[in-house]
């Protein structure tokens, strides 16, 4: 008898000892599952603002109750199958916060950018503003640089200057021009095309006395205004004509002698409007090489 009660002893302890075993592991896995599933519940209510119930551990483990000693791998997968869940969850939320910021991080680059591109469109129309003040400020200088020209031309509008002088002879006698005489007048006249602010003294002289001397050198100079208007189309009223007759003239040598033959001195003089209009073409064409 004391043999049996013995054995059966040992028998019972040793069937126990599996038990007490699977009863710590089952016990430190539920714990570990516990504290996992408050960690993702708090960690998944944080992330997404929303407050998840934690997982409760089934309220009924079967037969065995918390203590199964014949545990197997789908109870300990059905048992595990909710924390999965909930960390894939967390999972989803994580990814769809990243998704979030790089959205976030997308549209400040995007806004920086247009920033940028505003802030140098907006250097661009102070370097534009500041090239339009130069080109006003040159205008204005010019416009001054013209306006000073032109006050003293019209100062000087009655003041003519001779610039081209030249002598033609006739025969005694005869008021006709001759190829010399016309070769010479060509050569006075033909430049003054198109110019402006000239005048043209036309001075007849010739030998003899009184009225008669006066009525060939009047003729002789007539002849050469004749000449410039009809060939050279100049002006009448830019020609200035006298029949000087047998006056005295002023030689270099500052003696007066009186002509001995036919002769008349045609003088060209200018005033300003010459320099004028040279000024004016110079301003027109500097903004044509601006451009």
């Amino acid at each position: 008898m004391k043999n049996r009660g013995v054995v059966a002893v040992l028998v019972a302890f040793v069937l126990a000892l599996p038990a007490l075993a699977q009863t710590s592991s089952t016990a430190q896995d539920q714990s570990t599952a516990g504290q996992a599933m408050q960690s993702a519940s708090s960690t998944t209510a944080d992330q997404s603002g929303q407050s998840l119930q934690p997982l409760q551990p089934p309220a009924r483990e079967g037969f065995w109750g918390r203590i199964n000693p014949f545990a197997r791998k789908k109870y300990v997968q059905r048992q595990v199958q909710p924390i999965r869940d909930r960390l894939n969850e967390l999972d989803e939320l994580t990814a769809s916060n990243s998704k979030m910021i790089k959205d976030v991080d997308t549209r400040a680059q995007q806004g920086i950018q247009l920033a940028s591109a505003k802030a140098n469109e907006a250097d661009q129309h102070a370097i534009d503003a500041g090239n339009k003040a130069q080109a006003a400020q040159l205008t204005a200088n010019q416009a001054n640089t013209r306006l000073t020209t032109v006050e003293n031309v019209v100062g000087n509008i009655d003041q003519y200057k001779a610039t081209n002088q030249t002598e033609i002879r006739f025969r005694p006698g005869q008021s006709v021009l001759s190829t010399n005489a016309k070769s010479a007048l060509d050569d006075l006249a033909t430049p003054l095309k198109n110019q402006k602010g000239y005048i043209i003294e036309v001075q007849g002289f010739s030998s003899g006395h009184g009225t008669a001397a006066i009525a060939v050198s009047q003729k002789m100079a007539d002849s050469v205004v004749r000449y410039l208007v009809l060939n050279h189309d100049i002006p009448v009223y830019r020609i200035y004509v006298v029949g000087m007759g047998n006056a005295p003239v002023q030689t270099a040598s500052t003696d007066e002698h009186r002509t001995s033959g036919g002769r008349v001195e045609v003088s060209l003089l200018k005033n300003d409007l010459e320099q004028l209009s040279a000024a004016d073409a110079s301003t027109a064409a500097a903004p044509a090489q601006q451009q």
